[in-house]
């Protein structure tokens, strides 16, 4: 039989249960003993020894038909068919010989773009975190379906993606994370060739229907700033920007909850309820009240929930073309400014460069913030030349002359443990006049080190907080900062030379 054929026996068979109700796979779950509910009715589990992704066990099957698509690399390493074929028939016959839990499901809220997926676990709770995460299965859909084999037992950890035969292999790992990922890479792959820009960005609606976009990789503050009560939620996450607008990828949130209080992000925190996942936090044995504040496990402490869980959501998970887009960075090295304005060159020169920090836990062997470059804010996620994707960015800026914004969410005054962490009151307080245009009044000089446009002022915002010089204690060491994150800018851009025009090429770092 053929890879089709093996699925369609494998989900057919006595052993792969279907769920009608999240209840009934959360009832399958206990009484595996795979977690506990927490006082809410969350689901609460531990991944074990994988507590975030593991991308150096990731590969893509390298098809000759595809070959040239790829950005073959440390992130897209190559399979060969043959060796993708043998771990498929050994996943196969493991999940053939217990029981298993099968989902099926779809993403993109644009029918257009939309893909139906399928997803069948060894582990229940696995079926119930991708409920939270799959918008429902759509009818007569073009194109075969995705599907996911998940093999937690398996003694070596894989993520693999066969982006010909639309199927991905996740194994050794219980970290659901990969299953959420997987689908997003199989999205980045396929939409660039349909015209539409996929994008690893939040997405939320004002009052009067005006679209924002919040870039950034995973502790960057996308689900925390989206969860606006000012506005609606599109999604946290996953987007499609295509001729008609904006549409979320999924059916839910995958949110870091490390520090969650309710008086910080109540629309996160009141989520956290029967129908959730939370990964790796601990509960207390008495109470069963979850300690967010515990990191024994892992910093990366996550809860997924479906968007039926969320107040204040866009019901059919879609926007027009954004007004704002908001690049988040979390500097470690207390440099860049809490909010500039970007010019198209400048917007594109951070779009490939993707700043921000690994924060702790998020990938396994981060035990702290480091500095890192991921080209369109998702590289681990992007199949195609980062090139592809930039080049739909700037037909979008041109097209629909959107603001850019670069927002740091990191520290100011030094790096951790010397200097701060820009409070979310102050961060909020920047998008939101941005948002309402207030920003359109005010104005901008350059700082010296970027050439990036900052705001003398801002409502609900201390003037030193715009400036990231007034915040060290001694300028020299402000300026031995600067000059040591610029020369990291410079050197990982050096990569595009030749394949930017040179406005995007000089539109980085000037030196002080």
């Amino acid at each position: 039989m053929n890879h089709k054929e093996l699925i369609e026996s494998l989900a057919s068979s006595s052993k792969c249960i279907s769920f009608k109700s999240s209840a009934g796979v959360i009832e399958k779950a206990l009484e595996r003993g795979e977690g506990k509910l927490s006082n809410r009715g969350a689901f609460t589990v531990s991944t074990g020894a994988h507590t975030g992704r593991a991308p150096k066990d990731r590969y893509l099957v390298d098809h000759p038909s595809m070959n040239a698509a790829i950005e073959w690399g440390a992130i897209n390493q190559p399979m060969s068919p043959s060796d993708f074929d043998t771990l498929f028939q050994g996943t196969i016959q493991r999940l053939a010989s217990k029981q298993i839990f099968m989902m099926e499901g779809s993403a993109c809220a644009d029918a257009k773009h939309a893909i139906n997926v399928k997803v069948i676990a060894d582990l229940a709770w696995h079926n119930l975190f991708a409920r939270c995460m799959l918008r429902d299965p759509m009818k007569d859909l073009m194109g075969d379906t995705l599907t996911i084999l998940v093999d937690t037992h398996a003694s070596r950890t894989n993520i693999v993606l066969d982006l010909a035969r639309n199927l991905v292999i996740i194994s050794g790992t219980s970290y659901a994370g990969e299953i959420k990922k997987s689908v997003f890479s199989f999205l980045n792959f396929i939409l660039p060739a349909k015209n539409v820009f996929p994008m690893h960005c939040a997405s939320t609606k004002g009052k009067d229907g005006d679209v924002a976009l919040l870039f950034g990789l995973s502790g960057t503050g996308k689900t925390t700033l989206s969860a606006d009560p000012g506005r609606f939620l599109i999604g946290d996450d996953e987007h499609g920007w295509s001729d008609s607008g904006i549409f979320n990828f999924e059916g839910g949130c995958y949110a870091k909850t490390i520090k969650l209080t309710h008086k910080d992000e109540p629309h996160i925190f009141d989520a956290i309820q029967f129908g959730s996942v939370l990964e790796n936090v601990p509960l207390d044995p008495e109470t069963r009240v979850p300690d967010f504040f515990d990191s024994s496990l892992t910093e990366n402490t996550r809860a997924a929930y479906p968007l039926g869980l969320v107040r204040d959501i866009c019901p059919d998970s879609k926007g027009g073309h954004p007004k704002n887009i908001f690049f988040l960075t979390c500097d470690a090295f207390g440099v860049l400014p809490p909010i500039s304005r970007l010019n198209e060159n400048q917007a594109l020169y951070h779009f490939l460069s993707g700043y921000t920090a690994k924060v702790a836990g998020t990938e396994e062997g981060v035990t702290e913030p480091t500095a890192t470059f991921s080209s369109c804010f998702g590289a681990p996620f992007m199949p195609r030349h980062s090139s592809v994707y930039a080049g739909l960015l700037q037909g979008k800026l041109r097209q629909h002359g959107c603001k850019v914004w670069l927002v740091n969410t990191g520290w100011r005054g030094g790096k951790p443990g010397i200097g701060r962490r820009f409070p979310l009151k102050s961060t909020r307080a920047m998008l939101s006049a941005a948002l309402l245009g207030h920003m359109d009044s005010i104005t901008f000089v350059k700082e010296p080190c970027f050439g990036l446009e900052v705001p003398i002022s801002c409502p609900g915002v201390e003037k030193e907080d715009l400036n990231p010089m007034l915040a060290w204690s001694n300028q020299e060491d402000y300026r031995a900062s600067a000059l040591r994150l610029s020369s990291l800018f410079e050197a990982n851009f050096k990569k595009f030379e030749g394949k930017v025009a040179l406005e995007i090429f000089n539109a980085g770092p000037k030196p002080l």
